[in-house]
């Protein structure tokens, strides 16, 4: 179900929409230094993925930017952030080694008491006998200072201080500039209506503000024309969605499973046809909107990002449509799925492909090397479907008997009621943020500067996200906060 029609549906019960709101409420402003030029980054990549070095880029040479907030990520779940503490973290670290999610052999040392992206939150060593770790330099990990050894005085957590309500385990909002987010807003429904996208319905792609999301989840940049690109591609995605897959629109409905889905993969993955079958798919481009819409996507953002970057996010899109049809075969067919598959289905169907040009639109790159390795990507795709949790618990706070969302299938599977369903869906969405957390803290004192920068863009790509769909809600009516 896409973002517009959970916009347009009716509110869901008070006591639903309550807590959906004060879950919704986010956690404040974060206060981070500022710095005339912006975030500092060390110079020259070492650790992991030192081997691809870039070798010109010209995404980072063309970046303009005024002084911005210098990106940190948090020690995991350290105060301030409504987690358990470092003794927690280090226990969720460890625990992530044994499942495998860090590489055989290895040991997390030192993660308690460390702060910040630039410390070492942690300690990756090979045991004797064990090969290096997977894609890590030669360069020793950094020296963990030992931790206090007198405790600090315990501070109530934002997520379970007395008289706080729920809170979800979320960062801050780093940016927030409303007339940089209105100016981008405006431009996104402009080129909106000319592709054709959402004909008649421009008055809710406006009051959905997608502007203010990337305004929000982007903050190292205040670029209003690579905001601008990363809206447009998250836009015709959702169109594609909406259009083409099951959603709102009546075309979705009345057209052949699967048809438009390959037209927009496509567009995505472009084939190469013998010249007298080209012509053809290039006019059944031109007669899609949502199909040009995402060429047109796919153009102007090939204007900020190399050509890895754009593969990036050609290879996500393809993973949406893929979700995009399963979700349709459920419309189409009546079936409730189960949560695993549900949960599965959301790795695929999140946020991932606006989440993949945090590099793009802050104007460097992460190398290939470590945007492809199975450590980052675990981490990232952790991240990618917490956001998608948060996404589903806006969802709940309307009242739409259509929607997967995954609040309702744990009631359905669990045969509880939605309140706790609601409370079911924010402890999962917490696992997920902290499990990212010890993941981005296992990984950032061994990679590069740019993995460090794209970690940390990350967590502030959630927490501004997170801002969007609260405010969203109380935009309109549906949870108060």
């Amino acid at each position: 179900m896409s973002l517009l029609s959970r916009m347009s549906s009716a509110p869901a019960g008070h006591e639903v929409a309550a807590l959906v709101g004060a879950l919704l409420a986010g956690p404040g402003r974060a206060e981070p230094s500022r710095t005339p030029a912006g975030p500092r980054i060390p110079s020259g990549p070492t650790g992991l993925g030192a081997g691809a070095a870039r070798t010109g880029t010209t995404a980072s040479a063309s970046a303009a930017h005024r002084p911005l907030p210098e990106l940190r990520l948090p020690a995991p779940g350290g105060a301030g952030n409504g987690g358990p503490g470092a003794a927690e973290a280090a226990k969720s670290a460890a625990k992530l080694v044994t499942m495998g999610s860090l590489v055989p052999g290895t040991v997390v040392e030192g993660l308690a008491g460390a702060r910040g992206i630039g410390t070492a939150a942690a300690k990756l060593t090979p045991r004797e006998g064990q090969l290096p770790l997977l894609g890590v330099g030669t360069s020793p990990p950094p020296t963990v200072p030992p931790p206090a050894t007198t405790a600090a005085a315990p501070v109530p957590e934002p997520d379970t201080a007395p008289g706080a309500g729920p809170r979800l385990h979320s960062p801050p909002v780093v940016r927030d500039d409303p007339d940089l987010g209105e100016a981008v807003n405006e431009r996104l429904v402009a080129w909106a209506e000319e592709t054709g996208l959402y004909p008649g319905r421009l008055d809710r792609v406006r009051s959905a503000d997608f502007g203010r999301l990337v305004m929000l989840a982007h903050p190292e940049s205040d670029d209003p024309d690579r905001l601008l690109a990363a809206a447009k591609c998250a836009l015709s995605a959702w169109a594609v969605g909406d259009h083409h897959a099951g959603g709102e629109a009546e075309e979705s409905r009345a057209d052949v499973p699967g048809r438009r889905l390959a037209l927009a993969h496509a567009v995505a993955d472009r084939p190469h046809l013998l010249p007298r079958y080209a012509p053809q798919m290039e006019e059944a481009v031109r007669d899609d909107p949502v199909a040009a819409a995402l060429r047109s996507a796919l153009d102007d953002l090939a204007r900020y990002a190399t050509t890895a970057q754009v593969r990036r996010l050609r290879h996500e899109l393809a993973t949406v449509f893929l979700a995009y049809n399963q979700e349709g075969v459920w419309h189409t067919t009546g079936r409730i799925p189960p949560v695993r598959e549900y949960l599965m289905h959301r790795h695929e169907s999140g946020f991932l492909p606006c989440m993949v040009l945090i590099d793009v639109v802050a104007g460097y790159e992460l190398p290939e090397s470590e945007f492809a390795d199975p450590r980052v990507r675990r981490a990232f795709t952790l991240a990618g479907t917490a956001g998608a949790v948060v996404n589903d618990l806006y969802a709940m706070a309307k009242e739409d008997l259509t929607d997967f969302g995954l609040p309702r299938l744990i009631a359905a599977e669990e045969g509880c009621s939605p309140v706790e369903a609601v409370e079911r869906t924010a402890e999962i969405h917490d696992e997920l943020m902290r499990a990212f957390e010890a993941e981005a803290a296992a990984l950032s004192p061994t990679g590069s500067p740019e993995l460090r920068r794209f970690l940390a863009g990350t967590w502030a790509w959630l927490g501004g996200s997170r801002e969007w769909h609260a405010g969203s809600a109380r935009h309109h009516g549906a949870a108060a906060s």
